[in-house]
């Protein structure tokens, strides 16, 4: 017998956006104030979680056709390649650099080459919790 899942996949869409909408906040307040790659990428993987959990699993790898291994390990080389850059340009490892860039419509922003980083630890994050949990409930 299927179950009617109607109020728990209409209360999730919501509530994926939402997450979703703090997970970027996080990451972007990372490199300033508390948060960054990791919790955003903690944010983002439990926003997936609740989509899996909530409709079925062949429907949400249709729609997000990722190999979460692959994920993960593009986000460390990333940020691996974060570190190694600096010392290309003689600087020590893991050395981040800013520049404030104008643009149209938005004015002056930073462009820190600490959000690449961040960004390789929160695809690390996502894909490593992914693939955990996806991995524990194929063995039910």
């Amino acid at each position: 017998m299927k179950t009617n899942d109607v109020i728990l996949q209409t209360v999730t869409t919501v509530t994926v956006f939402i997450i979703l909408t703090f997970a970027a906040y996080l990451f972007f307040a990372g490199h300033h104030d508390p948060g960054g790659g990791f919790i955003g990428g903690l944010m983002i993987a439990s926003a997936l979680i609740l989509l899996y959990l909530a409709f079925d699993i062949e429907l949400i790898h249709k729609g997000l056709p990722f190999d979460y291994k692959l994920l993960m390990g593009v986000g460390m080389a990333l940020s691996l390649l974060t570190g190694i850059g600096a010392i290309v340009l003689q600087h020590p490892f893991l050395s981040h650099t800013f520049e404030y860039v104008d643009f149209p419509f938005f004015g002056e922003i930073e462009l820190a080459t600490s959000v690449l980083f961040e960004l390789g630890v929160t695809l690390a994050v996502v894909g490593a919790t992914l693939t955990i949990i996806l991995s524990i409930s194929e063995d039910v």
